[in-house]
This record gives C-alpha cells, sequence and structure tokens, in this order.
C-alpha cells in the first residue's frame, strides 16, 4: 500500500471550516425560525447552500489535505454531485429543526437523512479520484465513519433546535456548540479517510482536476461564501433587533395612548369612551341572555367645597381616595368610570333591583366616612341616581340620561342617598336640559342683561359707583336670576364668554353715564373662578376699556376669597398684571373662604368686600360683629379700602360705618336696576322721607330687612 501523509495547514483549515460551517448552520436555523413568508423561505434555501458547502468544502479540503506518491486528479462531475448532495442534505436539515416541533422521531427521521447524505457526500468525493486500480476499503472504519455521521447528525440537529432562537449569550452558546460539530464533522471525515488504502503501483488514469490549486481555490471560496452569509445574517438580525425594539416601543406606545384614550388619568378608571362600550356590551348581554343590569350615576357632595378651600392638589388626592375605596368594595362583573370631576358611573350586573339597591347603600355609607387627605380630615358624601335595565331605558342615551336625572332627584332631596328612577323625574331633568340648550343662544339672541346696584359712601352717599349684575330676559320664562342660570353655564364652560360680555358690556355702560356727566362714577365687576384662569383675561380687559375709553383706575374687578387662594402664586401674577395696567382689584366675599396673611398680604388688592353672610345677622355683640370688626381692622392696616354688602337695616349702617367701611351697598340704600333707571337714583340715600323708596319705608315700618320686602 501506498504511504500517505497529511498536510498539517490543510488539516487545520479543514477542521476550521468545519466549524465555520457548523455555526453557520446554527446561525441559519436561527435566521429561518425568526423570518416568516419569503424572507423564511429565501433564508432557508440561502442558508442551507452556504452550509452545505462549507461542509463539502471541509471534507473536500481534508482530502487535498492527503499526500501520496502520486498525482492527484479529481472527476469534476462525481465532485459536483458530492457537493450537490451536501447542499441538499443541508437544506433539509434547516427544514427539520425550523418548523414545528422536533419529536423523537422527527429528530431521527431527520438524523437519518442528514447522515446519509453525509456520508453520501463523502464517498462520493472520494470515488471522483481518477487512479487504478482503485481503492482499498476497510468496512471496520466505513462502519465507524457511518455511526460518527449519524451521531453527528443527531447532535447538531438537537443543538440547531435548542439555539434557534433565544437572548442573552445566544451566540457565545452557538459557538460552543460549533466547535462540538465541528469536531464531530472532521471526527467522521478523518475516520472515512482511513478506511481508504491505496495499493502500491497506483497511478493517475488521466488529469482531471488538479489538486495544486484547487486546494487554494476551494479554501477561498468556501471562507467568501460563509463569511458573506455570516456578514449578512448578522446584519440582518440587528435590523431585525432594531425592528423589534421598534415595535416594541411602539406597541408599549399604543398601549399607552389606548390607556389614555380609554381611561382616565388621575384615577385610572375608564373613562366616558371606554364606558360607552362596556355600555353597549352589556345591552347587547342582556337582550341576549334575558338578564338584567343596573346603571348608577354617581356625584360626590361637598366635593367644590373642599377643591376651593384646600386647593386642587388636595382634591385630586381625594378623588382618588374615593376611588380606592369604591373599588375595594365592588365585586362581580362591573364597571367602574369616571366622566370627569367629581362625577362617576358604576355599570353592574343584577339579579333583581334589590341587588342594586345593596350596592348603592354601601357606596353611600362607605364614602361617608371621613377621608385623611394631606393632614386634613375631609369628609364628603354621594348622590347616587340608578336606573335599571330592562324598564327605565333602551339604550346606552336613555339609561344615562335617566340615572342622571335619579341622581339630581338624590340631590335635590337632600343628597347623600340613592334613587331609583320615576318617569315623573324626567320633567325636572329635561326642563334643566331645556335651559341649558336656551342658554348656548341667550348671547346670540341678546337676552342678557346687567342691572347694577349701587355703592354709597359710608354712611349714605353719595353715589361712588356701580355693581354690574347680570340676569337672563327669558322669552318663556322671564327674568331669571343668577342663581338659577350661572351654575349651568359654569358647568357648560359658557361662563368664560358670558363673563367676557359682562366687561365689555359693563364699561360700554359706564361710558354711556360718563358722557351724561357722571365721570366720578366707576363699575365693578365679578370674575367667575374659570374666566379668573382663562389665558385671555387681560387681553379682554384692555379690549373693553381701550373700545369704551374707560380709564383703568375706574374698572374694579371682584374676585372670590376662594378662588384668589386656589392658586395664591398665580393669582398674585394675574391681579399684579391687572392692577399694573391701573385696574382695580377687590377680594369679594372676604371672610368665607381660608385665605392665608401671607398671601393677602401680596395681592395687589385694592379693597376687601365683606360678605352678606355677616351682614346678615350683624347687631353689636354678635359672633358675626366680632369677625366684621376683625375684618375691617385687618384691611386698615394693610391699607385696604372696606366695601360692605348686604345692608337691609340702618342698625348695619350706622355699626358698619362705624367700624370705618368705606363703602355700602344693600337694599336699604339701594337694589340693582336696569340701566335706564339708574339716572333718576337719587345721589344719596337719605334718612328723610323725600329720599326713600317704597320698599324702604316698608321695611322702616315694618323693621324687616328690605330686601325681604321687595
Amino acid at each position: 500500500m501506498l504511504m500517505s501523509s497529511y498536510d498539517q495547514l490543510l488539516v487545520i483549515v479543514s477542521i476550521f471550516v468545519a466549524f465555520l460551517a457548523s455555526y453557520t448552520a446554527l446561525d441559519m436555523a436561527g435566521r429561518v425560525a425568526t423570518s416568516t413568508g419569503k424572507a423564511a423561505r429565501v433564508w432557508l434555501v440561502g442558508g442551507g447552500f452556504a452550509m452545505g458547502i462549507g461542509i463539502w468544502s471541509m471534507h473536500f479540503i481534508g482530502m487535498l489535505a492527503m499526500n501520496l506518491a502520486m498525482v492527484m486528479s479529481y472527476d469534476p462531475l462525481l465532485t459536483l454531485i458530492s457537493m450537490f448532495v451536501a447542499v441538499v442534505a443541508s437544506i433539509f436539515a434547516l427544514w427539520i429543526v425550523c418548523y414545528g416541533e422536533l419529536v423523537f422521531a422527527r429528530l431521527m427521521v431527520g438524523a437519518l437523512a442528514m447522515a446519509t447524505g453525509v456520508v453520501a457526500m463523502h464517498y462520493i468525493g472520494m470515488a471522483a479520484l481518477m487512479f487504478e486500480p482503485g481503492i482499498v476499503w476497510d468496512w471496520r472504519w466505513i462502519a465507524l465513519s457511518i455511526a460518527i455521521a449519524l451521531g453527528a447528525s443527531t447532535a447538531a440537529l438537537w443543538l440547531a433546535f435548542k439555539l434557534r432562537q433565544g437572548e442573552g449569550h445566544l451566540a457565545l452558546l452557538r459557538a460552543g456548540a460549533a466547535l462540538i460539530m465541528g469536531a464531530a464533522i472532521a471526527g467522521m471525515h478523518y475516520s472515512g479517510m482511513a478506511a481508504a488504502s491505496f495499493p502500491m503501483g497506483s497511478h493517475a488514469t488521466q488529469m482531471g482536476v488538479n489538486s495544486s490549486w484547487l486546494a487554494m481555490l476551494v479554501v477561498v471560496v468556501t471562507l467568501s461564501i460563509l463569511g458573506i452569509t455570516l456578514v449578512v445574517s448578522t446584519l440582518d438580525a440587528r435590523l431585525q433587533a432594531r425592528t423589534s425594539v421598534l415595535a416594541s416601543s411602539l406597541a408599549e406606545a399604543n398601549r399607552e395612548l389606548a390607556q389614555l384614550a380609554l381611561h382616565d388619568n388621575l384615577t385610572r378608571l375608564p373613562n366616558r369612551i371606554l364606558l360607552e362600550d362596556r355600555l353597549d356590551q352589556a345591552l347587547s348581554k342582556a337582550v341576549r341572555e334575558e338578564t338584567a343590569f343596573a346603571l348608577m350615576f354617581m356625584d360626590l357632595d361637598g366635593f367644590k367645597a373642599v377643591n376651593d378651600a384646600f386647593g386642587h392638589h388636595v382634591g385630586d388626592n381625594l378623588l382618588v381616595a374615593v376611588t380606592e375605596r369604591m373599588k375595594n368594595l365592588l365585586i362581580g362583573h362591573h364597571t367602574l368610570a369616571r366622566l370627569g370631576g367629581d362625577e362617576f358611573v358604576l355599570l353592574v350586573e343584577i339579579s333583581e333591583p334589590n341587588d342594586a339597591a345593596a350596592v348603592a347603600d354601601m357606596l353611600v355609607k362607605a364614602i361617608d366616612e371621613p377621608f385623611l387627605i394631606s393632614r386634613y380630615e375631609l369628609v364628603v358624601s354621594l348622590s347616587i341616581g340608578i336606573a335599571v335595565y330592562p324598564g327605565d331605558g333602551n339604550d346606552e342615551r336613555e339609561l344615562m340620561f335617566n340615572a342622571d336625572a335619579a341622581m339630581y332627584h338624590t340631590k335635590n332631596n337632600g343628597r347623600n342617598g340613592y334613587n331609583f328612577f320615576q318617569p315623573s323625574m324626567n320633567t325636572i331633568a329635561q326642563n334643566q336640559l331645556q335651559l341649558i340648550n336656551d342658554l348656548w343662544l341667550a348671547q346670540e339672541h341678546d337676552e342678557l342683561r346687567l342691572f347694577y346696584q349701587p355703592k354709597f359712601c359710608a354712611p349714605q352717599g353719595p353715589i361712588v359707583g356701580f355693581e354690574a349684575l347680570i340676569r337672563w330676559q327669558h322669552p318663556q320664562r322671564g327674568l331669571l336670576s343668577p342663581d338659577i342660570f350661572l351654575p349651568l353655564a359654569e358647568k357648560t364652560g359658557l361662563i368664560v364668554s358670558i363673563g367676557n360680555w359682562v366687561i365689555n358690556e359693563a364699561c360700554r355702560q359706564l361710558s354711556v353715564w360718563h358722557r351724561m356727566g357722571n365721570t366720578q362714577w366707576s363699575i365693578a365687576v365679578n370674575l367667575s373662578s374659570l374666566q379668573f384662569e382663562q389665558a385671555g383675561l387681560v387681553e379682554t380687559v384692555v379690549a373693553a376699556l381701550k373700545k369704551h375709553q374707560i380709564s383703568p383706575e375706574l374698572l374694579t374687578l371682584e374676585v372670590t376669597e376662594t378662588t384668589a387662594m386656589r392658586d395664591p402664586d398665580e393669582s398674585v401674577r394675574i391681579l399684579t398684571e391687572l392692577t399694573e395696567l391701573g385696574v382695580k382689584a377687590s377680594i369679594d366675599d372676604f371672610g368665607t373662604g381660608y385665605s392665608s396673611l401671607l398671601y393677602l398680604k401680596r395681592l395687589p388688592a385694592s379693597e376687601l368686600k365683606i360678605d352678606r353672610a355677616f351682614v346678615n345677622e350683624l347687631h353689636t355683640q354678635s359672633e358675626d360683629a366680632t369677625i366684621v370688626t376683625a375684618i375691617v381692622a385687618l384691611a386698615q392696616t394693610l391699607n385696604l379700602k372696606v366695601v360692605a354688602e348686604g345692608v337691609e337695616t340702618e342698625e348695619q349702617q350706622a355699626f358698619l360705618t362705624g367700624l370705618g367701611c368705606n363703602s355700602l351697598q344693600g337694599y336699604l340704600l339701594g337694589k340693582p336696576v336696569p340701566p335706564e333707571q339708574v339716572p333718576h337714583l337719587k345721589l344719596y340715600a337719605g334718612n328723610h322721607e323725600s329720599n326713600r323708596t317704597p320698599e324702604q319705608k316698608k321695611a322702616a315700618e315694618e323693621k324687616i330687612p328690605v330686601s325681604k320686602a321687595v
């Protein structure tokens, strides 16, 4: 037999190619497994080709590494056939591990097919050697090579399946697995080579492909194919990872947007949109299964007072606490939603109306317990209106409207309780809804009016100015006082446009009086909390003053104490901006809120207005007298003028004048009148009969407040 030896460099190169081909196989399995559609098929074919070329090249380079005492040449056709077999076997192996579960039977079938392909590739490649008399085979080594091929194929398929997907140290695990697979492939090849012996006198039959340059060509081409495949795979993996991150970020952003779109930001409860969807589902289910559910409209009693007194931060924390307390009590299929402000809605499945009553009673009692918020013990209550399906409505809108009507019925009957909807409640609710609709058109139809109540220099004159008070000349209901429609205006947001109209109209009327010669008169306008907080307030005031040529110091803007203290720093900023223009600021209803003297000193106000609640019960020894005395003393210390409103008796007039009040308002001196009656008012409100109005005379005779006499 001819003595053979191996080129150590080519042996090392062949083992490296085996490792690289194994790593490519594992990487391609990952690419195919994480791709879909056409991309998966491209990776399957392309990856199988690169992997097959790599395995074939390892075997062929190993054959080229063998040195014999004769010229080695190869049959081109058989060489290409052996390469084709390797590629087909590799594509089949990738398909085995990348689709479906790798159960034992599937693994063994795949391993057998893969081993058959590798063995066929190797021995077809050996048969491509062109010499005579031919190879002498040792069947023991052949059997060993086949066993190694089967074992290597089984291990390769199993490892490729396990490492096809994952994160973290996946590349390192694949490299370790590729070393094992490369060693197994090399072991199969060199055991197969050991089975071949070459008789003495063997010689080449003809010149085929010369091995002198073939080894270099195969190495370069194979490494290029494997290298390009891995580079493309790596770039695709990075792109896919970035795409995955972007997709994950987009999905998270979509989830957050859905959360924001369907849930209340403060309480995280479902909002109106999600509630409507849940209500639609509840209606469908109730119709389909002939079941019942209750819709409860809930409103917190006393929440506005808490919000005004302690600020929005405490109010928000109270809403969260109320939400948590209700959520902890509710069980079963239900949806608790917040519509906004202090309005909540509960949708709950029931078997009979008594179930709804039990739930409502439980919630009312729970909310009635005090809440400890930011060191304050706060007390609110719950008013609930209940509409039951079927019976109280056939669709979402009707059920919501009827539950809302029942809730207002609860509020009008003492609050802190619940009521089931009754058809008679709709009359009240519909009247209110109609009034809201009419209010939207009131400005457009020129139905709003301003009445003017004179302000007298204490004790009885002359008139120094007027306070503008709004009325609504409703076409059907007549003249409506502000307590009827202003709460609706605040609820709908119309209060801002109405307030802006009041500023402009008051300035217009004042300019008329100035042209009539009453140039010393001033005008006072009340600002609602919403109007005070609007961004364009200063621009509205400036525009009205400029349009009607009113001197800024003749306009007084009255802000309630609770409004001013809601956000003291912002109130200081707004009032400073207004007073720098020359406009005067007055703190209205002083003594009814929770002022900080520190902020009160900072507020650029020119006067304090004592609330009528203190003046009504005013007499020398009363607690109200003590409070009023303290307010006047505080104002004088801060160099603020004092206006007292609600003066209805001569005793009140004398007492307030004695304390040092600068101006007085009230039915004793003059009631609110329309602008056309102002020129007929007496400049002084003296005590003699000629200066008294009929109402004042009647009040004096019967010794009752003037406001009750008219």
